[in-house]
C-alpha cells in the first residue's frame, strides 16, 4: 500500500530541456507520508490489540461485550475503508503485482505457517496441517487484502461498484456452501468496505476532519454505545465478524440481506467518527503508523500466548482493574511492535525485496544499458 505523496522538484523541467546537469537544482525530496492517515492506521490496529486483549473478558460481563461489539462495528471496517483508499492506483502492472506478492503473498505464508505451528506447541490444536487454503487467526485479512486488490481494476472499470459489491456481500450471507477456503465468506462480506475505500477521495475525507463533525461525532459515539449495550442479550455480535452466512448464525435466509445493509450503515457512522478524531498533525505516535502491518501480524502471538499462559485466570482480571489493565497492555504491547526497530527486524518478512526471484522491467534493462561504460 503506497501512501505517500512527493513534491515536484525544482529544475526538473531545465535539466530535460537541456539535457545538462543544474547544479543549482535542489536535492531530490524524500517521498513524505500523510500524518493524518498514520495516525489512523495506528489508532485502529491499537483498536484490533485492544478487542483481541477484551475477547476472553467478555463471557459474565454486559459492559466488556458491549464495548467489544462497538469496536468489532468499526475497527476492521476503517482499517480496510483506508487499505482500499491506498489501492486506487492498482493497475496490475508487473510493479505492482511485484509489490503485491512481496507485501502480502510471503507475510501471508510466513505467518499462516508460524501461527499454525504455534498453535500446535500451544496444544490448541496439535493436529493442525500447515494449510494455505485455511488462514489462521489474523491472517485471514492477508489472504482478503490479495484478492480485493487483484480484483480493483474490476472495480473502476464497472459503473456501479458499491451497490454490486453490496449484492456480492448479500449472496455471500445466504451461501453457506461457500465454505471459508481462503476465509472467502469474509473476503465477500468485507468487500464493500474496500470498495468504499476505492471510491473515496482526499476531498472526503477532509469532510469528515472538519470542526462541526468532531463535535457530533460525541453524541453519535454514545448512542452507538448504549444501543451496543441494549443489544447485548438480543444480538449476536458475530454478524460484525463477517465471517459467517446467515444459516451459520442461526438466522433465516432474509437476515443476511438486512444485517449486511445494517451492518454496512452503522460500520460507515462510526468508521466516520473514527476518522473525525483521528489528528491530522504530526503527533508522537505518528511514525508508528509505517509499522502497523508488524503490529497485526505479531500481537496475534502475544494474544494466543497470554491465554495459554493463563493471564486471565485470576479473579480480579474478570473485574473493571482487569479489563483497564488487559487494555493498556494490549496498548503498550501493539505499541511497541510498530516501532521503526522492530520493523527493520521483521522487514524479510514483512517487506522482502526479492529482486532475485523477478524479472527486471524493460525500463530497468534498458536504464542499465545507458549507464554500462
Amino acid at each position: 500500500m503506497s501512501d505517500t505523496v512527493t513534491a515536484a522538484r525544482p529544475g526538473a523541467a531545465v535539466k530535460r530541456a537541456t539535457g545538462t546537469k543544474d547544479q543549482d537544482a535542489a536535492p531530490r525530496p524524500v517521498r513524505q507520508r500523510d500524518a493524518f492517515f498514520d495516525n489512523a492506521k495506528y489508532l485502529a490496529i491499537v483498536l484490533v490489540a485492544v478487542g483481541h486483549a477484551w475477547e476472553p473478558l467478555r463471557q459474565g460481563s454486559r459492559a466488556v461485550t458491549a464495548l467489544y461489539m462497538l469496536v468489532y462495528a468499526f475497527h476492521m471496517p476503517a482499517f480496510i475503508i483506508v487499505s482500499g483508499y491506498f489501492s486506487r492506483t492498482f493497475d496490475g502492472s508487473p510493479a505492482r503485482l511485484r509489490r503485491l506478492l512481496t507485501g502480502v503473498v510471503v507475510p501471508y505464508v510466513v505467518f499462516e505457517t508460524a501461527y499454525t505451528l504455534f498453535t500446535r506447541w500451544t496444544s490448541q490444536d496439535p493436529d493442525r496441517p500447515v494449510s494455505l487454503l485455511d488462514p489462521l487467526y489474523l491472517t485471514w485479512f492477508l489472504a482478503a487484502l490479495f484478492v480485493w486488490r487483484l480484483t480493483t481494476p474490476l472495480w473502476q472499470l464497472v459503473r456501479w461498484p458499491l451497490p454490486l459489491a453490496l449484492a456480492v456481500a448479500i449472496l455471500a450471507t445466504t451461501a453457506p456452501s461457500i465454505g471459508h477456503d481462503l476465509d472467502l465468506q469474509r473476503t465477500l462480506q468485507f468487500l464493500p468496505y474496500f470498495v468504499f475505500g476505492l471510491l473515496l477521495r482526499p476531498e472526503h475525507f477532509r469532510l469528515v476532519r472538519r470542526r462541526a463533525v468532531r463535535i457530533l461525532a460525541v453524541p453519535v459515539a454514545a448512542c452507538a454505545l448504549a444501543v451496543a449495550y441494549w443489544a447485548v442479550p438480543r444480538m449476536d455480535y458475530a454478524w460484525f465478524f463477517h465471517a459467517d452466512s446467515a444459516p451459520e448464525l442461526g438466522g433465516p435466509l432474509w437476515y443476511g440481506p438486512v444485517m449486511t445493509l445494517a451492518a454496512f450503515g452503522c460500520s460507515l457512522v462510526l468508521v466516520g467518527c473514527f476518522l473525525a478524531w483521528v489528528p491530522g498533525r504530526r503527533t508522537w505516535f505518528t511514525a508508528l503508523g509505517a509499522g502497523t502491518l508488524c503490529g497485526y501480524l505479531l500481537h496475534g502471538f502475544v494474544a494466543q500466548a497470554a491465554k495459554y499462559w493463563g493471564w486471565y485466570e485470576p479473579a480480579w482480571v474478570r473485574g473493571p482493574a482487569g479489563v483497564v489493565a488487559a487494555t493498556l497492555v494490549a496498548g503498550v504491547v501493539v505499541t511497541a511492535l510498530c516501532t521503526p526497530s522492530v520493523r527493520r527486524v521483521f522487514r524479510p518478512v514483512t517487506e522482502p525485496g526479492m529482486a532475485w526471484a523477478f524479472r527486471g522491467t524493460a525500463a530497468t534493462r534498458t536504464g542499465s544499458r545507458r549507464a554500462a561504460p
